[in-house]
């Protein structure tokens, strides 16, 4: 299964993914917001439960390409939270590119992709989206797709509370909102 847009193609992974997404979780300025960088065999592993997903469900966390030059930009897609949030159960929808990526409308576009996926594929009522309250980035994309802003602030179970990353904004997006 795959998704493709005007600039790029969303796809199963690939062995030739893995160096540059290891590059990408070891990276300080694309990690800014998580809890900490993954070494190689945690971003290995990560790839591998992300293609598993795929490969169980025909939907997950897509390996994002770009058309022009082939080139692995990072991942972009759906995905169960293992943890329980405050609003479980959900689906939420998430997009990591590498720092030479950015600022290039490829998050947007790739997010746009999936969340018509979301709708008219799977038939999802409604996604979540998530991020520390402080990456205004996020938010950003989160708002260019349609998103809105729930205004339920809350704390994150995985991040220690007197962390900077705990306090979190949820954002949705319903399949009635977006079809219209």
């Amino acid at each position: 299964m795959k998704i493709e847009t005007e600039r790029l193609v969303l796809r199963n992974w690939l062995k030739r993914d893995l160096k540059p997404f290891a590059s990408m979780n070891s990276d300080p300025v694309v990690m800014e917001f998580f809890p900490k960088m993954l070494s190689e065999d945690e971003s290995n592993a990560m790839a591998a439960n992300i293609q598993n997903h795929l490969d169980r469900e025909g939907w997950g966390l897509w390996a994002v390409e770009r058309k022009d030059c082939g080139k692995f930009i990072g991942f972009t897609g759906l995905s169960v939270p293992k943890v329980i949030l405050p609003f479980s159960p959900c689906v939420e929808i998430g997009w990591r590119l590498a720092k030479e990526h950015w600022g290039k409308g490829f998050a947007s576009e790739a997010a746009r992709a999936v969340l018509k996926f979301a709708f008219s594929e799977i038939q999802l009522e409604e996604v979540v989206s998530f991020t520390a309250k402080i990456n205004l980035r996020s938010q950003a994309v989160m708002k260019r797709i349609g998103m809105q802003n729930t205004d339920f602030d809350f704390k994150h179970p995985n991040v220690p509370p007197e962390s900077i990353l705990c306090h979190h904004v949820l954002f949705k997006a319903f399949r009635t909102l977006l079809s219209s």
